[in-house]
């Protein structure tokens, strides 16, 4: 008889922690558990509560109730140092000291009292697969913003940490600097099969390297699984709109329609791909990018919901123009530069809306008035 595989023990773990400042709870977590080779991506506006979160994490902040274990063990006063010692941060400022950049980066070895050969050999590499290497011996206060940050994380994982923390190391860069650094260092994180946790209120970040998702918002964790599911099926309208649904249409479910599922609207009658029981009061989210424009008078896509919309302004950014649009309710599109030069745009035109059944996500309860 085979005998069943066993859950990973979890490098960190929460169990019905909170955080109270006064009579204000600011940090509610049931249960939340990362496990090894896992980059969790905690995501959420700010004042959410994601820096908290992490201070318990980093047993830097002891929770007001609740227990934290590290690798199966509950965390005690007097075992906190020793376990912080087995975990690096990196933050959203770099914060290097006034030297060259590889005493920067071998610094925490150093506080270690890890022998001078063993540093040796061991920083080399980690400036190599940042791309700092030719940097070595430059002042690190000399640095730009995305050079200082890789040296952050090149002194943060020369540790060999068990637990990488990562407190929005992304947020004080510009776009392309942004992206360079998230592509290189999601590369190193596979290749080191590494466990981080990183907060950030950006969810592009947390989708480029989380393996797993988690929304925190007023210090309570509303959802957390893959990164595909907290996108298409958020639990709530809170988690959809965070996650990037701008339009949010109530309905009343009026029956099947062979797979799909027809729900009476303020837009017309829309079809979706989610099973719900007639007279069911629900709500449709959908995302902007997954609306299509066209001419009023052109051909129907066989098997979209089409509706009439009347354009109530159109603004440009540098990937797409965002469109809103009414359609009886407001509907939000996003659609590319070539395809807007094609679109009359001006307030009032009119303008054929479509969407798939498949794009639709459905969540129960009329939602608040």
């Amino acid at each position: 008889m085979a005998i069943p595989a066993t859950a990973p023990v979890p490098v960190v773990a929460l169990r019905g922690v909170a955080v109270e400042h006064g009579a204000r709870t600011v940090l509610d977590v049931p249960a939340l558990a990362v496990v090894p080779g896992e980059v969790l991506g905690v995501m959420g506006p700010n004042g959410a509560g994601k820096s908290t979160l992490l201070r318990v994490l980093g047993l830097l902040q002891p929770p007001t109730r609740g227990t934290v274990a590290f690798r199966g063990e509950a965390v005690t006063a007097t075992r906190a140092l020793g376990i912080r010692r087995r975990m690096a941060s990196v933050f959203q400022e770099p914060l290097l000291a006034d030297a060259s950049v590889v005493d920067n980066v071998s610094m925490g070895l150093r506080f270690r009292s890890v022998a001078r050969a063993e540093i040796a050999r061991r920083v080399p590499p980690w400036l190599e697969r940042f791309g700092i290497a030719a940097l070595a011996d430059r002042a690190a206060r000399s640095l730009s913003g995305g050079e200082a940050q890789r040296v952050a994380l090149a002194r943060a994982m020369v540790l060999e940490p068990e637990l990488l923390l990562l407190d929005e190391p992304f947020a004080a860069l510009d776009q392309p600097t942004r992206e360079a650094l998230i592509h290189d260092l999601r590369a190193i994180l596979r290749a080191e099969r590494a466990t981080a946790v990183l907060v950030t209120h950006h969810r592009g970040e947390a989708l480029a390297l989380g393996d797993r998702l988690a929304v925190l918002m007023g210090g309570r964790l509303l959802q957390s699984g893959p990164p595909g599911e907290v996108l298409r099926a958020p639990a709530d309208e809170a988690v959809a709109r965070f996650m990037g649904v701008e339009t949010v249409i109530p309905g009343c479910v009026l029956g099947p329609d062979g797979a799909l599922t027809r729900v009476e609207s303020a837009a017309g009658v829309l079809r979706v791909a989610a099973p719900m029981p007639a007279g069911a009061a629900v709500r449709l989210c959908l995302r902007p990018e997954d609306v299509a424009l066209g001419e009023l008078d052109g051909p129907a896509t066989p098997g979209y919901n089409a509706l009439a919309g009347k354009v109530v302004r159109a603004v440009a950014a540098p990937t797409h123009v965002r469109v809103l649009l009414d359609c009886g309710v407001p509907l939000v599109a996003l659609v590319t530069h070539r395809a807007a030069r094609s679109l009359p745009l001006e307030p009032g035109a009119a303008l054929r809306v479509e969407f798939s059944p498949e794009v639709v996500h459905l969540l129960p309860g009329a939602g608040p008035d």
